[in-house]
């Protein structure tokens, strides 16, 4: 946490824009992420996607696919905005000058599929080397006139019409991330066709998805790689990290935080409604040896909305709640921060320099 000396030194001195650095204590819980992080190759495909799409089939008469992508990403956190005012009075005992001081750093994700699967099989979902995702955006950190539970906030755009404000917090311990357990199932389903209903997502339990099964490099390639689970997402993302953790620093932020929320396009809302996401990162410092290596992992999960016609009578989901099923969206990841300055993203893989 920032003293008040530095705050007070940079509500003073002029907003500067820069080259990020590593470790920078302006950042606070933010400053280790600067630079370039990476699928290496010894962790080339454990990026994976789940999402629920309107589709419609005649071999599947609700009318959706569940599509897996399994990916790898260069994540790059570039540029470093300091001193950045929000102007602002207080009243309290008086009325005086209380403004805010935000320190912003940007950054960039650009995915390419590797290998994806959906079922029922739409055709859709594409071969390796195909671009999935890229999304511009900033992490905030608010270094005052702010609550310990939203000192952090997420802002991003996405190319299919979405921009998001996520809200939280982070904190530093001297032990390992702790993983929780999710559920990739949607919620809402009518009740009496659940079983027919979920199909898809029975079709990928009964089967993991193990994405590039031929590429030694992939954990797919290997007999005891389980595959990703819709009943168990964050799974994959336990007891891969190599050396000893020294210490992870937790990023928690939500869109059901304060202010936070997504805004859509028309298209968007009417047919697949993003309307929340909760994201985890832990930034992990590793020790093997006299080697020290540092690792991003996240969980993602936005919550989609749609089909209200599969709704029970009285407008109402197969929990007894109002309002459509929500299905999560569900993104995992694990990478390294390179020592080179450069990846390029070359057959699908980034190679670092």
């Amino acid at each position: 946490m920032l003293k008040g000396e530095r705050i007070s030194e940079l509500k003073r001195f002029p907003r500067t824009i820069r080259i990020a650095q590593s470790g920078d204590p302006d950042l606070d819980v933010l400053q280790l992420l600067p630079g370039k992080w990476v699928n290496t190759k010894k962790l080339l495909g454990r990026g994976y996607n789940m999402i629920a799409l309107p589709f419609a089939s005649s071999d599947f008469p609700f009318n959706y696919r569940l599509m897996i992508n399994q990916y790898n990403e260069v994540l790059n956190f570039t540029i470093v905005d300091k001193g950045v005012k929000n102007r602002g009075i207080s009243r309290e005992g008086g009325i005086f000058n209380a403004d805010q001081v935000v320190v912003a750093l940007d950054y960039e994700q650009h995915i390419k599929q590797s290998a994806a699967d959906d079922f029922p099989n739409s055709g859709l979902a594409g071969g390796p080397d195909l671009d999935i995702h890229h999304e511009p955006g900033l992490w905030l950190f608010m270094t005052n006139e702010t609550d310990k539970r939203s000192s952090l906030a997420r802002l991003a755009s996405i190319p299919h019409g979405d921009s998001l404000l996520a809200l939280g917090a982070g904190h530093v311990s001297n032990s390992a991330p702790v993983i929780p357990q999710i559920s990739g199932l949607p919620t809402g389903v009518n009740a009496a066709d659940r079983a027919a209903y979920l199909a898809p997502y029975d079709h990928f339990e009964q089967n993991p998805f193990k994405g590039n099964t031929t590429d030694p490099r992939y954990p797919g390639a290997h007999p005891n790689f389980a595959g990703f689970n819709p009943k168990d997402p964050s799974a994959l993302l336990r007891n891969v990290i190599p050396g000893t953790i020294r210490r992870t620093t937790e990023l928690r932020v939500s869109t059901r935080l304060d202010s936070g929320g997504i805004v859509n396009i028309p298209f968007i809302v009417k047919q697949a409604n993003a309307s929340e996401m909760d994201s985890i990162f832990w930034i992990v410092e590793t020790e093997d040896g006299h080697t020290r290596k540092t690792y991003l992992q996240y969980l993602q999960v936005v919550t989609l909305d749609f089909f209200d016609r599969f709704f029970d009578e009285g407008n109402n989901r197969g929990d007894g709640m109002p309002g459509p099923a929500h299905w999560p969206h569900i993104s995992i990841n694990t990478m390294e921060k390179i020592a080179g300055p450069n990846a390029e993203m070359i057959g699908g893989q980034p190679t670092p320099e």
